[in-house]
């Protein structure tokens, strides 16, 4: 597990940490705390959700900061909407949002509708100026069906960038070696992914940082600011708040990271040495 280190110029046997933001661009008190976690916080890198009412502001404030896509096709609120950017009456639901669910997804879309909104996402991205360090699928939409999945990985391919994996668990849960194929493509993804996603913010965090195993460890959080917005919008609102204010404000993190002698990557490591060959 150290072979992706020492390509990125690490020791073998060394452990290094990328801590990611997802969700940048779902609401304003999405970008907001993101914004903060990424300069004053321990956050290296985000993801960025094209099709939400924000992404143009979130790109619009954090330019040259690293940015990857994280491809969107279902919005998962009741009474908070999106939908996609193309023409694709597959990718809707009966109130013109994308699905709620990911199992909604998989049974009603049409392939080429999937890919042609994928890859608009990224172009979209581009256009606004971002230049993306990575891709991921919101609610692993794009990595727990093969045929979702093939698309994934032929546009980290196309666009000569990482892509965010789940680990051997999660790949006997989908019933293919999803990670077994992005390495035959030659695309990088982290060694091991820990979510924060309905688990205890604290204990989890501080006990990845205290037991990170060799190579590299990506953490995704999904920051949030307290507003009357989230707290509408998301029932998860507080966990979210708390995840924000321990990435971004609490010095017992980054003094964890520092101790642990943890290398911060971001996605623009990989994303670099993979163009590189």
């Amino acid at each position: 597990m150290s072979e992706l280190l020492e390509r990125l110029g690490g020791a073998p046997g060394g452990r290094a940490l990328i801590i990611t933001c997802d969700n940048l661009g779902q609401s304003h008190a999405a970008n907001a705390a993101i914004a903060e976690c990424l300069d004053i916080g321990v956050a290296v890198s985000a993801g960025l959700m094209v099709p939400c009412p924000w992404s143009r502001d979130a790109v619009g404030h954090l330019a040259g900061t690293p940015v990857g896509v994280h491809l969107t096709l279902n919005a998962e609120f009741d009474n908070y909407r999106w939908g996609p950017i193309t023409q694709a009456p597959s990718l809707l639901d009966g109130d013109g949002g994308f699905p709620r669910t990911p199992a909604d997804s998989w049974e009603h879309s049409d392939l080429d509708e999937v890919r042609r909104e994928c890859r608009a996402q990224i172009e979209r991205a581009v256009q606004w100026g971002s230049d993306p360090t990575h891709l991921s699928s919101h609610l692993d939409t794009l990595l727990m069906r093969p045929e979702f999945f093939d698309i994934y990985l032929e546009l980290a391919t196309e666009m000569a960038l990482p892509l965010r994996l789940g680990g051997s668990e999660q790949e006997r849960r989908a019933g293919f070696p999803f990670r077994r194929l992005a390495a035959g493509a030659g695309v990088l993804t982290p060694d091991h992914l820990v979510s924060i996603r309905d688990r205890p913010v604290r204990r989890t965090l501080e006990d990845t940082v205290g037991n990170l195993a060799p190579g590299v460890t990506e953490v995704v959080v999904s920051p949030a600011m307290d507003t009357p917005e989230l707290r509408e919008l998301d029932p998860g609102w507080l966990g979210r708040v708390e995840q924000y204010l321990l990435v971004a404000h609490d010095p017992s993190l980054r003094r964890a990271i520092e101790r642990s002698g943890t290398r911060l990557l971001s996605y623009s490591d990989l994303r670099d040495t993979q163009r590189s060959g």
